[in-house]
């Protein structure tokens, strides 16, 4: 897993609104979390959250009660600045998800936008899909979005893994029941194309 302090140096020293990943609006995120037809007062973590908007949109939206983890302490603070009063009810935690130790059966929804193709060792992907479920209800919702197959080989000067869907699926395992699959095409700030996979998982029901 990339080093906090990376992070930390990122949001730091660049506009929120400046680093490729930003979105304005994350639409895709907020109609597929629609979509899952979970209700406002299911419990929702966004991992490695930051300072997206996603937070913004679901408070807007009603969803009552929403975690927002990131590695950064600085992003965290940035969007609890931006959210003000509004994101009082919101949980902020700061942890790096490979070692996270989240309560069990905790989440009716997990989203991940941008975290997961950051994991370029066996083992962090692992960590990682441990902590799925774990946290996430049996039968629970995973929105995971990567970079696609033919997205960039790199972010913010580090590498990433690509991914199909059916090869998110594979990494997650066939535990997971996958439900639907998306592509995106984001422009960053700079005007640059990035294609990216958003994958629907269930979790296995017991």
């Amino acid at each position: 897993m990339p080093q906090k302090s990376h992070w930390d140096h990122i949001y730091s020293t660049k506009p929120a609104d400046a680093v490729s990943w930003f979105q304005e609006h994350a639409r895709q995120s907020l109609s597929l979390i629609r979509d899952t037809g979970v209700s406002l007062s299911a419990p929702i973590i966004d991992v490695g959250g930051g300072t997206s908007r996603l937070v913004d949109g679901l408070l807007a939206e009603g969803y009552a009660k929403l975690t927002v983890l990131d590695l950064s302490a600085t992003a965290l603070a940035a969007a609890q600045a931006r959210l003000g009063a509004a994101g009082h009810p919101v949980r902020w935690l700061e942890a790096d998800i490979t070692s996270a130790i989240l309560p069990a059966n905790a989440y009716a929804l997990w989203h991940d936008r941008a975290v997961f193709h950051f994991l370029t060792s066996a083992d962090d992907r692992q960590a990682y899909v441990a902590a799925v479920l774990r946290a996430v209800k049996p039968g629970g919702h995973v929105i995971v979005a990567t970079f696609a197959e033919d997205g960039p080989s790199q972010c913010s000067g580090l590498p990433v893994v690509r991914y199909s869907a059916d090869q998110l699926h594979a990494a997650f395992g066939t535990s997971f029941t996958l439900v639907r699959h998306e592509k995106e095409e984001h422009r960053t700030p700079s005007g640059t194309l990035q294609q990216f996979v958003y994958c629907h998982f269930q979790t296995p029901s017991s």
